[in-house]
């Protein structure tokens, strides 16, 4: 069984950055793909970054490509996000998931494992 942790929301004024840490226990191996999925008030569930656990390969929604940054630590089990120029379009709950397997799957249903979310606001 896996457990994910996040930390790392909060408050931040438009063009400020913020990093989330999402811890993983449990896992026991390289096979897991790990993904940020985020939820605005009255919209769906979105994917945003996910990596390849085993490679690093990651993916990026175009909205976010060159602002953030996903990337893992094997040492310490921890996957982060790092968000610069963030904008208010990207307040929202950020969930950390993951799934076994070595696809990059989009819809959050694919996942087997979650966070309990971090809220992250950005003010204009």
């Amino acid at each position: 069984q896996v457990q994910l942790v996040e930390s790392g929301g909060g408050l931040v004024q438009a063009g400020g950055s913020l990093r989330l840490s999402c811890a993983a226990s449990g896992r026991t191996d390289s096979n897991y793909v790990m993904a940020w999925f985020r939820q605005a008030p009255g919209k769906e569930r979105e994917v945003v970054t996910a990596i390849k656990w085993s490679n690093g390969s990651p993916y990026y929604t175009d909205s976010v490509k060159g602002r953030f940054t996903i990337s893992r630590d094997n040492a310490k089990n921890t996957v982060y996000l790092q968000m610069n120029s963030l904008e208010p379009e990207d307040t929202a709950v950020y969930y950390c998931a993951a799934r076994r397997g070595y696809l990059i799957k989009f819809n959050g249903a694919e996942y087997d494992y979650w966070g309990q979310g971090t809220q992250v606001t950005v003010s204009s």
